[in-house]
């Protein structure tokens, strides 16, 4: 088959045709859909080119070197004088006497101290009982009221009382040598003063009364 005739072939057209508006189909469906604006948009956008410089680290300085601080030397002290001392000559020593004797003395004696006697202490007055005394005492010890305190209570008690019998027969300075209780201690000194009668020794004379308190 010559040239001719092949160029001059249907079916050869067909095919060629058929590419064409394949690609104008195809074409028109991008410019429908945008993309091929945005193919255009991204193939017009600039290009930025960024040169980066590459950093170098500096090395950090050497520490400063602090030269030491200057040593003070410390002040010398003060010059103090030393005292003045005052150096006395040595005492001429006084002349020895020196005596020979021929016969040593005598030792000396001791003090003769002389006790003095002492002097006797003054006798103490017996002190006698009221029932030798006094020639009531039985009867009026059995009729000393019951305190009523104490008989409210049942306590029961004694009281010792001493006093002077003068040499005419009084009763003076009486007093309490010692009590069971307080309660009784009023009545025992009234009937004493008032009621108790003793005769006299011919000497003041002490004189104990002993009072005791029974509930019967």
């Amino acid at each position: 088959m010559d040239f001719a005739r092949q160029q001059r072939n249907p079916a050869r057209h067909l095919v060629g045709i058929g590419a064409v508006v394949l690609l104008h189909v195809l074409i028109g469906w991008a410019l429908v859909s945008g993309l091929a604006r945005k193919v255009v948009e991204v193939v017009k956008g600039p290009i930025e080119v960024k040169v980066i410089e590459e950093v170098i680290k500096k090395p950090p300085p050497p520490p400063e070197v602090v030269p030491p601080p200057p040593k003070l030397a410390a002040p010398p002290p003060p010059f103090i004088p030393p005292p003045e001392i005052a150096i006395a000559p040595p005492p001429t020593p006084a002349p020895t006497i020196s005596v020979v004797t021929q016969e040593a003395p005598p030792a000396p004696q001791a003090p003769v101290i002389q006790r003095v006697p002492e002097a006797p202490a003054p006798p103490q007055p017996a002190v006698r009982s009221a029932q030798v005394v006094c020639a009531n005492y039985r009867e009026v010890m059995s009729s000393i009221p019951y305190p009523r305190e104490a008989l409210l209570d049942g306590i029961e008690g004694e009281v010792l009382i001493e006093f002077t019998v003068t040499a005419s027969g009084q009763i003076r300075d009486p007093v309490i040598r010692s009590s069971s209780n307080r309660v009784f201690n009023r009545p025992s000194l009234s009937v004493v003063q008032t009621r108790l009668s003793c005769q006299g020794q011919g000497q003041d004379i002490r004189v104990q009364a002993p009072v005791s308190f029974k509930i019967r």
